[in-house]
């Protein structure tokens, strides 16, 4: 028996029971603990790769003193015996917000507000609040008692904590999750860098766009770096001072998904820094283009809520897309765990914390290793961010954070019994708890038919008895210590309780009870078996296969099984439009080899193996190219600006738009990704190629040309703003446009000349002055100056065509395609003689003010004046039948036919400077090629195959296939969804997520009342 002040100590809380030595208060202080303590006869796993059997864990005053099976404890030790239990390291959450202010971000509410064009930041700071490096976790840091119970309750004990505020966000600091002063809880306050595409709570205008958000990103880079050179003439700038001071730490760069991923490691690449990359969750998506990024990751385990389906009209609202991401979500840790991705593992962006063991749990059922698992929580997010001196694993001399389990930490049986921080305890269950657990041969008076099961954990048994191994009984049981006591109804026929009391001893538990007519009774439990933990389910890879479904490339509906790969084929006997002197053949071959055009001719003879296709009353063009779209993008416009030159359409490209899919299927394998015509200068062009299920790096056409969208008009003099009350950006008359162009390329040229004078200097000259501060912007403006980069311009009016060609003339650069051009038939002389060519429509009309001037012979007459005419769709609808835009030249221009296919194929290819490589049939050129079922200018022409750098991306007789698997695939899976609510799993109601198709004027920032707001999903 206890003596009675430690009896009193463990009643009033203030010592746990186990302890063999303790010391008593000073100065009466009795929360006061001796800072030396040691655990004893412990399984230690002191890391993922090392456990220690029956060893011994010494702390003292809040520091690992020793660790191992021969450890010396010194006198007036508090020592604890673990034995059958063990002891984990505390867990390590990199991307944590705990102890941070609440970020409040402004509300939509104020659409009829004037725009925000300077930063409200007071002091010596950068001009755009969404960059603010400046930002110090360890000054903003509060402990938070309660959120550091809950995560404390989950086995972490410290965490990575940073403000997620901005696209440059400042440094995290590593703190610790005891209920203790910010003095003693914060170890490190300058660990890592961090970054996202968010502007979080700016109320800047600029930038109003992924790709705006990229490119001030990008200019930050190059201004700190500028802002590092000595110079007596600077002005302070204390956010590049900080940003400056972020590159010594790791970074880490948030991203929102698989293809956020490979966005924020082209940056990384840019200026040689490999991002830690904060992922979505869907990696296994893109598995192979991730691991190449080299990156590591961090990975939240927030998979989605199974999408309630019993209406079978919500169930057409989820796509094929979220109900393979809800089956595959678990999957993700086991797919870059097999394809070593180093990866740790983060609590945020969970709906609920409480999601967390359950969540951690489905990863290894769905074959995670646990040592993986173990090391993704301790070791590896600490040694990411070189903090693995103090926390990650039990080593002397690193913080005493470590667990006291009842189990293996990844059973589901397993209970955490103390949690401790620095060195301080916290308790979350009794760790001198009775073990019970077990199958017992149970007898009450006469009745020995009976078993009493003992399962669950340790800490929370649950208790069942069976009577001739047919009948199962419920009792209500209460386990104290030694102590138990039973209620239980033995016979469901007649009423009554039957209530039992007894003690344990050894292996029995027995004791005296009374039966529900008040009869005493003895009774007893005699152990039979050991209660054997249930491990943690890791499927087999046979039986994962089997579960789920395929990955498809895009994953996204109509994606393929496989990436088409490049074929050997001979297309035989088609008629042959080749776009060269040539013109169209009949009954002619083309031979196709390493993704080129490698013979035309007639009765070419197959190489042994090679792939025929019969070309007998098709046609065989090659493909189609769109000088105007605004396809397989994540935004559209950079609007808060009057040039926003500096941002790249090729920083946003959705290489998993179904629009690309849809439009090989109308024959168009090559598009030019056009910035929309909010501004006057607008964006840097994407050229693209429609390899469907390709990355977004995989459909850039490597070494073409650089290209830039300009506009005249409505849109850049802000017409059609949604609240006219509002205009504040200059221009807003065509008058000021022209001025726009005039300021913005003589600072151009000014800002060419200073580097022109900076690289004539020998490199002992350039030692001693200050490099030019380099422009992103500019930089696009002086490459049109150098002829390396090429505008197309939004264009309508006669009159502002005839302003921006006299301001070409005047500062000496080239406009090279006029698009929409519908006034191009008043002025196509003009045109010739400048050498511009227009990519116009085949007959859009009347739509808005500027156009009422629009004739369908626009092109034709064009033509005819020697422009290289275009027509190109500026619509995701439109591009499905450019053959027939290019058809209505001959109906309203009678224009040859020839001619008018050229302006669907080699004249785009020529605008964009492609010709040499795509636009006609020639040996040599690219293998883009479309066979068509009918004479391609006919309205019943349908492509039967498209076919890019020698591979099919569209085959019309895989078409049926590809629909009929994907509707199989659907209802697999809402069969499964179906049966995982009836089995309990929580669910979410399925929202309709709008399917934008861009136009030149959508600005994401600018929206009509009552529209919804755009954002990245709903491009999914």
């Amino acid at each position: 028996m206890r003596k009675p002040f430690l009896t009193a100590l463990l009643a009033m809380g203030l010592i746990q029971a186990g302890w063999s030595q303790v010391t008593f208060p000073r100065n009466g202080v009795y929360d006061e603990r001796p800072g030396l303590y040691a655990f004893t006869n412990a399984t230690i796993i002191v890391d993922p790769q090392t456990t220690l059997e029956g060893a011994t864990l010494l702390i003292r005053d809040g520091r690992i003193e020793a660790i191992g099976k021969t450890v010396t404890i010194p006198a007036g030790t508090v020592v604890a015996d673990l034995k059958g239990k063990r002891i984990y390291p505390s867990l390590v959450d990199i991307d944590s917000d705990y102890g941070m202010p609440e970020i409040v971000r402004a509300g939509r509410g104020n659409r009829g507000a004037a725009p925000q064009y300077e930063s409200n930041k007071k002091g010596a700071f950068g001009w755009n609040q969404a960059i603010q490096p400046e930002t110090d976790a360890s000054l903003l840091f509060k402990v938070n008692s309660e959120k550091a119970t809950e995560l404390r309750k989950l086995g972490f004990g410290a965490v990575v904590s940073h403000a997620h505020d901005g696209i440059a966000r400042g440094n995290s600091a590593l703190v610790t999750l005891a209920d203790d002063r910010e003095n003693n809880v914060v170890l490190k306050s300058q660990v890592a860098g961090h970054y996202s595409f968010s502007k979080g709570t700016s109320t800047q205008t600029y930038p109003n766009s992924p790709m705006g958000a990229v490119a001030l990103l990008r200019q930050t880079y190059y201004d700190a770096k500028w802002y590092k050179q000595p110079s007596k003439k600077k002005e302070a700038n204390l956010s590049l001072e900080a940003f400056n001071r972020l590159q010594s730490l790791p970074s880490i760069f948030e991203a929102n998904d698989r293809l956020g991923i490979l966005r924020a490691d082209k940056i990384g690449d840019e200026f040689g820094i490999q991002y830690i990359i904060k992922s979505g969750g869907d990696e296994y998506a893109r598995i192979d283009e991730i691991k190449a990024t080299k990156a590591p990751l961090i990975v939240s385990l927030n998979f989605p809520q199974a999408y309630d389906v019993e209406d079978s009209w919500d169930a057409d609202v989820v796509t094929l897309t979220e109900m393979k991401h809800w089956e595959l979500a678990p999957t993700n840790p086991a797919a870059l765990a097999q394809a070593g991705i180093p990866f740790a593992l983060t609590t945020s962006r969970l709906r609920n914390k409480t999601e967390f063991w359950a969540n951690l749990r489905k990863a290894i059922e769905a074959g995670l290793p646990e040592q993986k698992a173990l090391e993704a929580l301790t070791t590896a997010p600490a040694k990411l961010l070189k903090i693995d001196d103090q926390v990650g694993s039990l080593k002397t001399g690193m913080v005493a954070n470590f667990l006291i389990t009842t189990d293996n930490l990844f059973s589901a049986d397993n209970a955490i019994l103390e949690n401790w921080v620095s060195g301080t305890q916290y308790v979350y269950g009794n760790k001198n708890a009775i073990d019970a657990r077990g199958t017992y041969n149970l007898t009450i008076g006469n009745v020995s038919n009976l078993k009493l099961n003992v399962t669950g954990k340790l800490d929370k048994p649950e208790y069942q008895i069976t009577q001739n191994d047919t009948t199962k009984l419920s009792p209500k049981v209460s386990l104290s210590d030694n102590l138990i006591s039973i209620q239980v109804q033995l016979d469901k026929k007649q009423p009554g309780t039957t209530r039992l009391t007894g003690y344990r001893e050894g292996n029995t538990l027995k004791g005296e009870g009374e039966m529900p007519d008040g009869s005493r009774v003895k009774w007893s439990a005699t152990l039979a078996s050991a209660y054997k933990p249930e491990a943690p389910k890791t499927a087999s890879k046979e039986a994962k296969k089997a579960e789920l479904g395929a990955l498809s490339f895009p994953f996204v509906g109509m994606g393929n099984t496989e990436k088409p790969k490049a074929e050997t084929m001979l297309i035989r006997n088609a008629t042959v439009w080749t776009n060269e002197k040539d013109g169209v053949l009949q009954n002619a071959d083309v031979l196709v080899q390493n993704g080129k055009i490698s013979q035309v001719g007639k009765g070419l003879k197959a190489p042994a193996g090679v792939k025929v296709i019969d070309g007998t009353g098709k046609h065989l063009t090659n493909g189609i190219i769109d000088e105007h779209s605004h396809i397989a993008l994540a935004s559209i416009n950079e609007g808060a600006q009057t040039s926003s030159a500096e941002v790249r359409m090729s920083d946003v490209v959705d290489s998993e738009d179904i629009n690309i899919y849809r439009q090989l299927a109308g024959g168009v394998t090559t598009s030019q990704l056009l910035h929309g015509s909010a501004n006057s200068i607008g964006g840097q062009s994407a050229l693209i190629k429609l390899k469907w299920g390709e990355s977004p790096e995989g459909l850039l056409i490597k070494g073409a040309d650089g290209f830039i969208k300009f506009a005249l008009g409505e849109n850049v003099k802000q017409a059609n703003y949604p609240n006219p009350n509002v205009l504040t950006r200059f221009p807003q008359t065509r008058m000021g446009v022209e001025q726009v162009y005039f300021d913005h390329f003589t600072r151009a040229k000014e800002y060419q000349a200073s580097w022109d004078a900076y690289n004539g200097l020998k490199d002992k000259e350039k030692a001693k002055v200050e490099a030019p501060r380099r422009d992103i912007e500019l930089d696009a403006l002086s490459e049109i100056l150098n002829k390396k980069r090429f505008i197309t311009c939004h264009s309508y009016v006669q009159s502002e065509i005839n302003m921006l060609l006299k301001v070409a003339d005047s500062l000496k650069f080239k406009v090279n395609t006029f698009t929409h051009i519908l006034e191009g038939y008043k002025l196509a002389d003009k045109m010739a003689q400048h050498g511009v060519g227009g990519s116009t429509f085949g007959d859009w009309w009347a739509y808005k003010m500027e156009v009422k001037d629009a004739i369908p012979y626009n092109a034709a007459l064009m033509h005819r004046q020697g422009v290289v005419v275009s027509i190109n769709s500026d619509d995701a609808e439109m591009a499905r039948r450019l053959n027939q835009e290019a058809a209505k030249a001959v109906e309203y221009g009678g224009i040859a036919e020839e001619d008018a296919w050229k302006m669907v194929t080699l004249n785009p290819a020529k605008l964009l400077h492609l010709d040499n490589r795509l636009g006609s049939i020639r040996a040599g050129k690219d293998a883009d090629l479309v066979l068509w079922n009918n004479h391609p200018l006919s309205i019943y022409a349908r492509p039967e195959k498209t076919i890019i750098d020698g591979a099919v991306y569209f085959d019309l007789e895989k078409e049926e296939q590809k629909h009929e698997a994907m509707q199989k695939e659907r209802a697999r899976l809402i069969q499964k969804l179906l049966t995982a609510k009836a089995g309990g799993a929580s669910t979410a109601r399925p929202t309709f997520r709008r399917s934008r198709m861009w136009h030149c004027e959508d600005v994401e920032g600018i929206i009509a009342e009552g529209e919804e707001e755009s954002n990245q999903q709903e491009q999914k």
